[in-house]
């Protein structure tokens, strides 16, 4: 995944909710602008904040694709909502 693509989700108006798809199968959930970080001069990795103090530092080189919209797990498949 590149910083490009990603940067394009956090900033895109309006804001549409997205997840971040990891190889090993984490997602992390960006409900919204505020809930990611990505420095000016960031190449690979982002921070999303997870919920108060808790945070990931993500390698986009690990990132899969970027889901947008909200998915839920239902019967050991995904669905969308």
């Amino acid at each position: 995944m590149t910083i490009d693509r990603v940067r394009d989700a956090a900033r895109a108006t309006p804001f549409r909710p997205f997840t971040l798809s990891m190889t090993d199968g984490q997602r992390f959930h960006v409900r919204g602008p505020e809930f990611i970080m990505i420095t000016p001069e960031a190449s690979r990795t982002v921070v999303v904040a997870e919920s108060g103090e808790d945070y990931s530092i993500v390698d986009l080189l690990l990132v899969t694709s970027i889901d947008f919209g909200r998915a839920r797990r239902r019967n050991g498949r995904m669905r969308r909502r």
